[in-house]
């Protein structure tokens, strides 16, 4: 069934939550997403059929939440899922991060590590409004960003995105690859060779530049973006599965 937590800035958030005895996991979705996608609604059945609690959520802006996704930022949808995990679950939970998902939850591991029992990163894309966005832009977009204040971006999506200059000033506020970056937990990165949107570089990068004496990549031949074929979705519940027990 699904709810609305409002949160400490206002903004009321949907989501759907299942109880469980087992170690609690949340699912932290991308960019333009939400809770319904194929990803999160497989876990859900999963995590009911294991006994684990489950958290899935849409950011504002997104999906069956408030507010508009054009005037959101990634200091937004952080803030999101920091208010929503410390109001609605207990204790360290598992954090399954889908692409801006992967940021959202290395934000959260640095601020608050002591909530997180192990993180899950699928394409994980962390610093991709410098990195990717504004790095990919023309010189004649970054002077409309500048001068109107967005741009129009196209998307494999559907509509175009509509980039805004907050959305690229607060996302340079929130980087995670410039700085040290210390997880003091498992983390397994779970990547497409054939992902369009975020290459296997990034990837690497977060391995190469995260601390931590249990940090894994496993790379998957031939999967997109997506990451939501039959057998990616087993290979995420099983990855889950064998985390260590915390």
């Amino acid at each position: 069934m699904q709810k609305i937590h409002a949160t400490a800035a206002g903004r009321r958030l949907a989501y759907r939550q299942t109880q469980g005895d087992g170690q609690g996991i949340v699912f932290l979705g991308g960019f333009r997403s939400d809770m319904t996608g194929s990803k999160a609604a497989h876990l859900a059945l999963w995590a009911a059929a294991q006994n684990r609690p489950f958290l899935r959520f849409d950011y504002s802006g997104h999906g069956q939440s408030s507010g508009a996704f054009a005037q959101g930022c990634i200091g937004d949808w952080f803030a999101d899922a920091l208010d929503i995990i410390c109001a609605c679950t207990s204790g360290p939970q598992i954090l399954v991060g889908s692409s801006m998902g992967g940021w959202i939850s290395l934000l959260i591991s640095r601020a608050m590590p002591e909530k997180v029992a192990a993180l899950v990163g699928i394409a994980a894309a962390p610093d991709f409004t410098e990195d990717s966005m504004w790095d990919g832009f023309s010189g004649a977009q970054k002077a409309e960003l500048a001068a109107k204040g967005a741009v129009q971006i196209p998307s494999d999506y559907g509509d175009p995105y509509t980039i805004t200059r907050r959305l690229i000033e607060d996302g340079r506020e929130n980087l995670v690859l410039r700085a040290p970056l210390h997880l003091p937990f498992p983390v397994r990165l779970l990547q497409g060779t054939a992902d369009a949107d975020v290459p296997v570089s990034v990837a690497l990068r977060i391995l190469d530049h995260a601390s931590g004496k249990d940090i894994r990549l496993t790379l998957v031949k031939g999967a997109d973006h997506r990451f939501s074929s039959a057998e990616c979705l087993e290979l995420l519940t099983q990855t889950i599965n064998d985390l260590p027990a915390s």
